[in-house]
C-alpha cells in the first residue's frame, strides 16, 4: 500500500482554444495546465477535474490521448507520465421540489462513459459546454442517471450557504436522498468553512467518508484542501475502494483550511457588513436587522446539529488544519517560487522540509511562520459573506515566533 495526495474538485476555465468552460474560473485553468501544475508545483498525485462533460474539454482530452500525453488506465482514470492520475468528473446543479438547489459531482472511470453522460445531460442542460449548469432535475434523479451509466455521485461542498444540500436544500440528507440510496454515495465533500469536527455533529453522516477538496477556480488554489489516501495504486477503482473503506484502502487524513479562514464561516450581512462574532447560531443581522444575510456554515450546523460536540465514528481520519503557503505572512509570489524550485512542490514544503532547511532558503522569520502553520499554531480572524478569514499579523503571532 502507498500514500497519495488527492484533490477531487478542480475547475477548468477554458479549453485549449480559449473558449470558456467555467465562467468564474481563471482562463489559465486548462486541462493541460492543471496537470502540469500538479506535476511540477503542487505535488498532488490524484486529481478530479469536474468539467469533463463539456464537449470543449472532451476534445482537449482526446487530443492529449492522441499525443500520448495521457493514457487511460485499465482500472479507470487517466495517467500522465506515471506521476499524476486524473479522474473525469462533472459538476451539475440540481433542484428540489422546495426550490433548494445543490451541486453534485459525477465521476466516471472511462472517457467513453463521460462522453455518453455528456450527451444524456444535454437533454436537461441548456448549454452543456459550460460548467455547473442548472439541470432542472432532482439530486435523486441525478444519482440514478449516474448509476445507470457506471459512475458515482459525490455531493459537493455540502454546508456552504449557496448551492448545497445543507446550505440550501434540507436539514437532513435523507430529505434529499432516501436512506436506501446512501450506499450508492461513496463520500460527502465538506467544502470551505467546515471540517469533520463540525460535520460529525450530525448523526446521519457517520456512515460516510468525508473528503476535503479545493474547488479550485485558479491554479494557485489547487491543493488548498486535499486528502491523503492509502491505495495499492492510483486508479479510479482503488480510490473508490478507499472512499468505501474496503480492502485496507482508506482515507488516512483530511487537510483543509481552518474553518475560520473560510469565506462562509460566520453569518454576514450584505447590507451593513456585519459579521457574527458571538456564539452561534446567528441567523440574522444583529446590527441593522436586514434580511440580506449570508448564513454562516458554523451557524447553520449549530442550528441543525444532533450533538453539541462531534461524535466521530471509528473510521473517521484526523482533519489537519492546513494553511496554504499563499496565506502565510511574508510569502509572496517570488518567495513561493523559490520554495517550490528548491524543495520540489508545495506538499514537500508544507509537510516534509524541516526548519533548518527552510531557514537557509527564506530566512528565520518565514521559516518560523511555515512551521507554525504546519503545527496549527497561527492565530486567525474569521471570514464570512464571501471573504476569506485572515492569518492575524498582530502581536499574538509575533510572540509565537519567539518560541523558536
Amino acid at each position: 500500500m502507498k500514500e497519495f495526495f488527492v484533490d477531487l474538485h478542480i475547475h477548468i476555465g477554458s479549453n485549449n482554444e480559449g473558449k470558456p468552460v467555467k465562467i468564474t474560473a481563471s482562463r489559465k485553468l486548462t486541462f493541460a495546465s492543471i496537470v502540469k501544475e500538479c506535476l511540477n508545483r503542487k505535488g498532488i498525485d490524484i486529481i478530479g477535474i469536474v468539467d469533463c462533460a463539456s464537449p470543449r474539454v472532451i476534445k482537449d482530452i482526446k487530443e492529449l490521448i492522441k499525443d500520448e500525453e495521457i493514457m487511460e488506465l485499465p482500472d479507470g482514470g487517466l495517467r500522465h507520465r506515471d506521476r499524476v492520475t486524473i479522474l473525469l468528473g462533472a459538476e451539475i446543479e440540481t433542484t428540489e421540489e422546495n426550490g433548494g438547489k445543490s451541486h453534485h459531482i459525477a465521476f466516471f472511470p472511462f472517457l467513453k462513459q463521460i462522453i455518453e453522460f455528456s450527451k444524456v445531460m444535454s437533454r436537461y442542460i441548456t448549454n452543456i459546454d459550460l460548467s455547473s449548469q442548472q439541470s432542472g432535475i432532482s439530486a435523486l434523479q441525478f444519482l440514478n442517471i449516474i448509476r445507470s451509466m457506471g459512475g458515482v455521485l459525490i455531493p459537493a461542498h455540502v454546508f456552504t450557504p449557496h448551492k448545497s444540500i445543507f446550505g440550501n436544500c434540507a436539514r437532513r440528507l435523507v430529505d434529499v436522498f432516501p436512506s436506501e440510496s446512501f450506499e450508492n454515495i461513496p463520500a460527502l465533500e465538506l467544502g470551505l468553512s467546515s471540517d469533520t469536527f463540525l460535520a460529525d455533529r450530525i448523526g446521519e453522516l457517520s456512515i460516510f467518508s468525508f473528503i476535503s477538496n479545493s474547488d479550485a477556480h485558479s491554479l494557485n488554489k489547487i491543493g488548498r484542501e486535499y486528502n491523503k489516501v492509502l491505495l495499492e495504486k492510483p486508479t479510479f477503482k482503488e480510490l473508490m475502494l478507499s472512499l468505501y473503506r474496503r480492502g485496507d484502502r482508506k482515507i488516512i487524513a483530511n487537510y483543509g483550511l481552518d474553518p475560520k479562514l473560510g469565506k462562509y464561516h460566520r453569518t454576514h450581512c450584505l447590507a451593513c457588513g456585519f459579521t457574527a462574532q458571538i456564539d452561534p447560531p446567528v441567523l440574522e443581522c444583529l446590527n441593522c436587522k436586514s434580511d440580506k444575510v449570508v448564513r454562516g456554515v458554523l451557524d447553520r450546523i449549530v442550528s441543525i446539529q444532533d450533538y453539541f460536540e462531534p461524535l466521530h465514528p471509528v473510521h473517521r481520519p484526523h482533519y489537519f488544519y492546513q494553511i496554504p503557503l499563499e496565506f502565510i505572512p511574508k510569502i509572496g509570489r517570488v518567495t513561493l517560487d523559490k520554495l517550490i524550485h528548491t524543495f520540489g512542490s508545495e506538499m514537500d514544503v508544507l509537510h516534509r522540509i524541516d526548519y533548518e532547511d527552510l531557514k537557509d532558503i527564506v530566512g528565520r522569520e518565514i521559516a518560523k511562520y511555515i512551521i507554525l502553520a504546519r503545527e496549527g499554531r497561527l492565530y486567525l480572524e474569521a471570514g464570512g459573506g464571501g471573504k476569506y478569514g485572515k492569518v492575524k499579523g498582530g502581536k499574538e503571532n509575533i510572540e509565537q515566533l519567539d518560541l523558536f
